[in-house]
């Protein structure tokens, strides 16, 4: 197996995870906006380098080495903050590039009615920031098919682990149980997301992939379902309609649909975590649910 040098622009919460998983003692480099926080990223095992939307000489000398290019920042109205910084880079002075994987979101897929899609249904997305996401979707597969790389698209369910979920919410007082009839959503845990990244490079596989569990259900059973780990009693039910929320929760709330994940599945990857009361008891067993101190190792 050949040593891979990975990039990660954008090592936030899931970069940390994919680092976290690292059993084939790849470099990893990644990116943040912060030098404050470069120690935690090098606690995670990324060597930290500053990205804020120019391409420093630093980084373009680590593009040169590298083999696996991971993308987890969010695009902007003015475009992909990546592609507009290094796509001459790509194009023309990273020799050694193998494989690029860009880290989306379900919210493509826009409103279904609670209908189950897959990665061929209609992208209709509700809001700005999903049909952004859209182009930008577009855009790194067509930089693909320019450079002949393969490309793999994860479309991420929303996000929880440790210090992310409602164990967090409860303790801290901010969890809420918003009803809003025949709403569902799907959930992806961070070591997932580290999961499907290591095996889809493993194999340099390209494609469009959801990674998302395998039980859409309403949110406030997520709540419920850890208060009763917890032992505590679940804040009250609060009817959507006159619930205060801001803009961009109200417009989660606008979106409603299934989300399959067969194509991952059928390249062989096996979910860790495939629905959160799994992945709750776990947390709950291992008492790693505030900030992952005590994880658990991955599999190696």
């Amino acid at each position: 197996m050949s040593h891979k040098h990975i990039f990660i622009f954008g090592a936030g919460y899931s970069g940390k995870a994919f680092a976290d998983a690292n059993s084939e003692a790849a470099t990893i480099l990644g990116t943040t906006r912060s030098p404050g926080k470069f120690e935690a990223l090098r606690e995670a095992g990324i060597a930290p380098l500053a990205f804020d939307g120019t391409l420093t000489a630093e980084i373009g000398e680590a593009l040169r080495k590298t083999t696996h290019l991971v993308i987890s920042v969010a695009p902007e109205e003015a475009g992909d903050p990546v592609l507009t910084a290094a796509r001459k880079a790509i194009l023309t002075d990273m020799p050694a590039l193998e494989w690029i994987a860009y880290l989306s979101t379900v919210g493509v897929y826009g409103d279904h009615g609670g209908d189950w899609v897959d990665e061929a249904a209609e992208c209709r997305p509700v809001s700005k920031r999903s049909t952004i996401r859209v182009t930008a979707e577009q855009q790194w597969l067509k930089l693909g098919d320019d450079i002949s790389r393969p490309v793999a698209i994860l479309r991420l369910s929303g996000i929880y682990g440790p210090g992310r979920n409602a164990f967090v919410n409860l303790e801290n007082g901010t969890a809420r149980r918003l009803v809003k009839p025949g709403q569902v959503f799907n959930r992806i845990h961070c070591d997932d997301i580290a999961g499907a990244l290591w095996h889809l490079a493993g194999g340099n596989r390209g494609g469009i992939f959801n990674i998302t569990d395998d039980l859409p259900a309403p949110p406030q059973d997520v709540v419920t379902y850890a208060a009763s780990l917890m032992g505590v009693t679940p804040p009250p039910e609060i009817p959507f309609d006159g619930a205060e929320l801001s803009p961009m929760a109200r417009s989660f709330y606008g979106e409603n649909k299934r989300v399959a994940n067969a194509a991952i599945k059928a390249t062989g990857y096996g979910f860790r975590f495939p629905d959160y009361r799994t992945a709750f008891d776990r947390m709950w067993a291992d008492g790693n649910w505030r900030d992952g101190a005590a994880r658990s190792p991955m599999t190696r």
